[in-house]
């Protein structure tokens, strides 16, 4: 069943990504990602032994299965090349990176058509689900068909392993500092993606290896076996890389960015709560609400809470705090925040003890309130700063 779950994680990265293949299905890099993982996902699905004996059963050819499992990996190699080429830069426009797309295509046509006449030149009567290779390493074309595609699978996730590297290298000279979110989730999936193509080297080296000793009489058949955890590994490695660049920055923008703005509204909340009498907020927010709606909630519940502060406002204090922090240095925006900041805590201080309430004073508030607005697109998180500060 270890087989099954580099293949539900390849088929779930699928799943994520089929959006974009469906939008931009007439871009080469789109359309050649999706192919990685999916021709990935198919032979990690094949090569379990429980997929192996029902399609051997139902085929009624002994080990058929296994030269199916290397036209999906001599495929898979294949789209690593190509997705490598397109990385390199656009198929659609540039006829020399086509003329190296359909090259590789078709060279990893001919390897499958190669595959496929040494399984059929060969003699596999005897069903090995799981050693395969080394049971089979010194059968004329049965050993062929096996070195052909460890070579082909192995060159490729080098060249892949290379590539993402080198990208990655190149988005951190770009950007030598922190750079964006999307820049910096980019460069981490990629380095991700290094390790896990690496790792599918070293899957790849496992086998010839444990080949190797066969042909010298020593029975490395662990080492055979031990070859599938690393791939395992790879392929979660490589699940992971594709995802980082897709769920990171998405992370970034839906969780802990409104995570993040909440906790700075914190000082206003306090003091708008605290100070004003009322502990709970108007709006009821759901229990399984996400960060974006309680954040949403949030706003709402302190502009309308600020807005019952109106009557109880001292333009005096606003422009005596204003004056204070002009003097202070800063920003015109930052001497407005500190203003209003000082002019709503008074005025919750105010209303907690009871002091009268003034119409007039709260249109001169609310006027003040809204041209602020009308300069700050988070005015309530310069508020929160101000007061705190």
């Amino acid at each position: 069943m270890n087989l099954y779950l580099p293949a539900a994680a390849l088929g779930f990265v699928l799943a994520v990504k089929s959006p974009s293949l469906v939008r931009r299905w007439r871009t080469p890099l789109v359309r050649s990602v999706n192919a990685v993982i999916f021709l990935q996902a198919a032979a990690f699905f094949f090569s379990a032994p429980p997929t192996i004996r029902v399609v051997n059963e139902s085929t009624g050819i002994s080990n058929v299965s296994a030269v199916l499992v290397y036209c999906l990996l001599s495929g898979y190699a294949c789209a690593c090349r190509v997705l490598m080429e397109n990385w390199r830069e656009d198929a659609r426009v540039q006829p020399l990176a086509r003329r190296r797309v359909r090259r590789w295509i078709w060279g990893h046509v001919a390897v499958t058509v190669v595959l496929v006449g040494c399984f059929a030149l060969g003699d596999a009567p005897v069903e090995r689900p799981r050693d395969f290779e080394t049971y089979y390493a010194g059968t004329p074309f049965i050993r062929e068909m096996v070195l052909l595609c460890l070579f082909a699978v192995t060159a490729a996730a080098a060249s892949a392993a290379v590539a993402c590297r080198r990208w990655a290298r190149d988005i951190r000279r770009e950007h030598p500092g922190r750079g964006t979110s999307n820049e910096g989730a980019l460069r981490l999936g990629l380095t991700v993606l290094t390790v896990g193509f690496l790792s599918n080297v070293v899957y790849g080296v496992a086998k010839l290896v444990a080949i190797v000793g066969t042909w010298t009489g020593r029975a490395w058949e662990p080492l055979n076996q031990a070859a599938v955890s690393f791939v395992g590994l790879g392929t979660l490695l490589v699940s992971a890389g594709f995802l980082i660049p897709i769920v990171v920055p998405w992370l970034a923008l839906r969780v802990f960015g409104p995570l993040r703005t909440l906790r700075t509204l914190g000082p206003l909340r306090r003091a708008v709560r605290l100070r004003g009498g009322r502990h709970r907020m108007r709006l009821s927010t759901p229990w399984y609400a996400g960060p974006g709606r309680r954040l949403t909630d949030r706003m709402t519940d302190l502009h309308d809470r600020l807005l019952e502060l109106g009557p109880y406002c001292s333009d005096e204090v606003r422009a005596h705090a204003c004056a204070e922090a002009r003097r202070g240095g800063g920003t015109e925006a930052g001497w407005q925040a500190a203003g209003l900041a000082a002019m709503f805590t008074a005025a919750a201080d105010a209303r907690k003890r009871g002091a009268p309430a003034d119409a007039e004073r709260g249109a001169v508030a609310v006027r003040a309130l809204r041209a602020a607005e009308a300069e700050h697109g988070d005015l309530l998180v310069a508020l929160s700063r101000a007061v705190r500060s």
